[in-house]
Formats: C-alpha cells, sequence, structure tokens
C-alpha cells in the first residue's frame, strides 16, 4: 500500500472520527458545563500532544507561543460557540453549520488583498442557500439559539483556518499544535468564573467522552492530519474532509434516531455542494506574509 493510499484511509478515518465526537460532545454536555468540558479537554490534549509530539524547549520560541496564542484564541472561540451551540441544536445541524466556515475562507483572505475566483462567490451562494433551507422558519419554528451560536463557532473557526494558512509555513507544527491546544483549554479555564453553573460530574460516560474527545478527535486526528496532508494532493484531502458532516449526520440518526425532513436533505446538500466547489475549484490564494 503506497503512502498516498495510507495518508487518505487516515483522513477518511480521523474525518468518521471528528463526525461522531458531535453526538459524543452533546451526550457529555449532560454530565459538565461547556466551558468546564472544553477547558479539560484541551489541557489533556495539549500537555499529551507536547510528549508526543515531543515539543521540546527549543521549538518553543517567542514567535511560536506568540503564533500559537492567536491561533488559540480563534479556536477557543470557535469551541465555546459550538459546544454551546450543541446544548440547543441537534449534532447533525451543527457539524453542516460548523463545515460552512470552509467557503467563508476565501472571503477573509479577500479582504487581505487575495484575489477571489468566481467559483468561490457560486460556492458561497449554494452555501448560503443550503443555510438558509437549514435554518429559516418554518410553521410555527425558527432559528433557535443553538443554530446561532454555532454559526458564530463557524466564523471563528474560519478565521483560525486563515491564520493557519499564515503560520503553518513558517513554524514547526510540533510546538505549534501543543501551544494553541494549551491557549484553548487554559483560556476555558479562566474563563470558568464568569460562566453560569459550572459543574463536571465525573461518570463512566463522561470519561469516555473525555477519552474519545481528548485523545482520539484532538491529539490524534490533529497529528494524523499534519502527517497525512504531506503525501495526498490538496483536492483530495478536501474531497475527503468534506464529508465529515455526512458522518456526523449518519451517526446522529444511528444513535439518537434523529429524524431529517426533505428540507435538511436539501439544505444539507447545497451546504455539501458549496464546500466541495470552495475547496475543489476555488483555488488557492497566495499565503499572507507575517
Amino acid at each position: 500500500m503506497s503512502l498516498r493510499v495510507r495518508a487518505e484511509l487516515l483522513l477518511a478515518a480521523i474525518c468518521i472520527i471528528w463526525g461522531t465526537t458531535f453526538i459524543v460532545v452533546k451526550d457529555a454536555l449532560a454530565y459538565a458545563s461547556p466551558l468546564a468540558f472544553i477547558a479539560i479537554r484541551f489541557i489533556l490534549a495539549g500537555l499529551t500532544s507536547a510528549v508526543v509530539l515531543r515539543a521540546g524547549v527549543k521549538l518553543l520560541t517567542r514567535d511560536t507561543l506568540r503564533a500559537g496564542f492567536v491561533l488559540g484564541v480563534f479556536l477557543l472561540g470557535g469551541y465555546v460557540f459550538q459546544v454551546n451551540g450543541l446544548v440547543y441544536t441537534t449534532p447533525s445541524k451543527s457539524a453542516f453549520i460548523t463545515a460552512f466556515s470552509v467557503v467563508l475562507v476565501p472571503f477573509m483572505v479577500a479582504v487581505g488583498g487575495a484575489a477571489l475566483p468566481r467559483t468561490n462567490i457560486i460556492a458561497a451562494l449554494a452555501g448560503l442557500s443550503g443555510l438558509y433551507v437549514l435554518l429559516a422558519p418554518s410553521g410555527s419554528g425558527g432559528i433557535n439559539r443553538g443554530d446561532l451560536l454555532t454559526l458564530a463557532g463557524s466564523i471563528s473557526f474560519a478565521l483560525y483556518i486563515v491564520f493557519v494558512g499564515r503560520y503553518a509555513g513558517y513554524f514547526d507544527f510540533r510546538a505549534l499544535v501543543p501551544a494553541q491546544l494549551l491557549v484553548v483549554g487554559f483560556g476555558a479555564a479562566l474563563a470558568l468564573p464568569f460562566g453560569h453553573h459550572a459543574r463536571v460530574e465525573w461518570t463512566p460516560r463522561f470519561l469516555a467522552a473525555l477519552a474519545i474527545t481528548a485523545f482520539l478527535a484532538t491529539v490524534l486526528a490533529f497529528s494524523v492530519q499534519n502527517w497525512a496532508q504531506r503525501y495526498t494532493p490538496p483536492a483530495h484531502t478536501a474531497l475527503i474532509l468534506s464529508l465529515e458532516p455526512v458522518f456526523a449526520a449518519a451517526a446522529s440518526r444511528l444513535v439518537t434516531g434523529e429524524r431529517m425532513g426533505g428540507r435538511f436533505v436539501v439544505g444539507s446538500i447545497l451546504m455539501l455542494g458549496g464546500i466541495l466547489i470552495s475547496e475543489l475549484w476555488g483555488g488557492r490564494p497566495a499565503p499572507i506574509e507575517i
């Protein structure tokens, strides 16, 4: 088996892990408040990744720590909004709204002066149409609080992706990954006194969710992604990772019995189409200098 095939199989595996993580986090929130869960998950993940990736003192320069702090702040914002949103919305809807960050990235980069291909505009229109179908009021219902929080998280994740593009070529990921994960963990911990009803119940189900999200969905997934993308073309990577919300919807249907009507299917297809157009045919703007 070639390295490229191995890389693409591993990317598909972490895509499944990330997709199923939405229902795992939803379950964990029955035993811990969002900030407490994020703090414990990312402190564990950050310390573990520092050991696994051998992030020695020589790698932790002032510039690396500064870059890790910036990335950590945007990653923290993304997870705080996403996890709080999961309290009120469904795992499958959360996954598709979060994935909208991919469509937003080219527009954020364009603000910095990069050219915006026409295909990115088409992708954005498809994604926005799908988002409208998913979230627009129907009957007596309407957009719930969780949907809006998740959308705010999607914007923060998009900013995170933009800054990863800035820093990836300048800093060693062995130091950058642990630094940003620890910023998320300790940032959430510092915010605990300002949150409402901080709590943790150390039940077996919570410990299982913590192990899955901290070690599998964070340490393992981040490490595998950084390795695998050296051996597979960007278009293949995009195609594989765009399946994450599909896996999330399938897992939610199988595990929780979530019902997905025609409206959800149409909205999801439009959003997935926008993501694929943006990633496969949208082009790659030149890296922005630090």
